[in-house]
C-alpha cells in the first residue's frame, strides 16, 4: 500500500504516506463548492507533476555533477467543465543558475519525459517552460 486516504468532513480529505507517515490535507477548491483552504485534488496532481520533473531533473543533475539546489518551478492549473477536469497546466521552472546549452537539453528533455506527464492524459494541455538565469 502506497497512502490512505480518509475524509475527515466538510469536503476535506488526509492523504497519509504509509512507508513515512507523513500527510497532507486537500479541500474542495472555491470554484467547486469548497472553502480552498488547502490543496484541492487537482491541485496536487499539476503539483506532482512539477514536483516530478523537478526530482527527475535533480537526479540527472547530481549524475553530471550540476546542483540544481535553489531551482523552482510555478504551476498553474486551468479546469474545463463537462466534465469537469484538468484541461490545462502550466509549468515555468526558474533555474538560479547558468550552465552549457548541453546540459539545459539534457536537463529539459528529462523534464518532459518524467513518469507524471506520461500518466497524465494526451488531451490536458502542457505548457512548460523553463527559465535559465
Amino acid at each position: 500500500m502506497t497512502s490512505k486516504v480518509t475524509y475527515i468532513g466538510n469536503l476535506r480529505a488526509e492523504s497519509t504516506h504509509i512507508k513515512s507517515n507523513n500527510s497532507f490535507i486537500t479541500d474542495a477548491p472555491l470554484d467547486n463548492n469548497g472553502k480552498g483552504e488547502a490543496f484541492s485534488p487537482t491541485d496536487t496532481v499539476a503539483t506532482g507533476f512539477a514536483s516530478c520533473m523537478l526530482t527527475v531533473m535533480g537526479i540527472k543533475a547530481r549524475d553530471m555533477d550540476v546542483d540544481m539546489s535553489g531551482t523552482t518551478a510555478e504551476v498553474t492549473k486551468t479546469m474545463a467543465s463537462e466534465p469537469r477536469r484538468i484541461s490545462k497546466i502550466e509549468i515555468v521552472i526558474h533555474f538560479p543558475f547558468e550552465t552549457n546549452v548541453k546540459t539545459r537539453k539534457i536537463l529539459e528533455h528529462t523534464a518532459k519525459t518524467c513518469p507524471v506527464h506520461y500518466s497524465l492524459h494526451p488531451e490536458i494541455e502542457k505548457d512548460i517552460r523553463f527559465n535559465w538565469q
